[in-house]
């Protein structure tokens, strides 16, 4: 598993901003926005396609994509999808995109030409080969992975974290309801948002954060979607033994 992406919504560096974190030559204070990619024996498959997906899949090498699961459908976790069109073409067959229905009617409404019958006069591969499959809170199973959703809240809004194997993805999270935590038991590694110290009104913070892994007590807690207020070695100091900011490009085995 390789963490593509470890930053917020803007990501880091900010545009505009000239603090010491956006102005940091440590790489790991770089962070592109949030997102997955998961290697199996069967291929490759993403959770979320983010706005830089494109760069992120050529700097991990990855040459072929065959599934996208989504946690929920905002745009710096949706809008790099148009850059699936390439996979479909070499898979010759449309990407299965695994996401609950307010997810689906986001993507039909930002890509609804992905989704219409395609002109007689646009090539093969001019548009994206997309199939959108259905998922809720029922396990499903992925190039051989089974994967349990799990419902976290977002502000206001129901969004997915994803638990394969003993390792837990738990992106863009302010609350996780009761019936969530026993599905977060005995894990390994638990990746979990914390955008910065303050509190936020749809994020974690770092407190809220190092609740859910004190009550959860994973091997490991690597804190994902981080803000530009919060530089890579200097938090890391004062973090908990087992807790650590992530980083873009950090390999996760599950």
């Amino acid at each position: 598993m390789i963490l593509l992406g470890t930053g917020t919504s803007h990501g880091v560096p900010v545009i505009g901003c000239h603090c010491p974190v956006c102005e940091s030559s440590d790489p790991r204070n770089n962070r592109t926005r949030t997102g997955v990619a998961v290697n199996t024996e069967q291929g490759v498959f993403l959770i979320d396609t983010s706005p830089e997906l494109r760069l992120q899949l050529l700097r991990e090498r990855i040459d072929l994509v065959k599934a996208v699961i989504y946690t929920h459908g905002h745009a710096d976790h949706l809008f790099g999808l148009d850059d699936l069109r390439l996979f479909g073409y070499r898979l010759e067959h449309a990407v299965p995109l695994y996401c609950e229905e307010n997810v689906e009617r986001q993507i039909l409404a930002s890509f609804s030409y992905a989704f219409n019958k395609p002109s007689p006069d646009l090539h093969h591969g001019a548009i994206p080969m997309l199939e959108i499959r259905r998922i809720g809170l029922d396990p499903f199973e992925l190039l051989g992975q089974t994967i349990q959703p799990v419902r976290l809240i977002h502000g206001r809004l129901g969004v997915l974290g994803f638990r394969i194997a003993n390792v837990a993805f738990c992106t863009d999270v302010s609350l996780i309801p009761d019936e969530t935590w026993p599905l977060l038991e005995g894990l390994d590694v638990l990746i979990i948002d914390a955008l910065r110290d303050a509190p936020h009104a749809t994020h974690f913070g770092i407190p809220q954060a190092l609740e859910a892994v004190e009550r959860l007590r994973p091997k490991q807690a690597y804190l994902t979607h981080i803000s530009h207020h919060l530089d890579y070695v200097s938090t890391n100091a004062r973090l908990p033994s087992g807790v650590e900011l992530a980083y873009d490009g950090l390999r996760i085995p599950y």
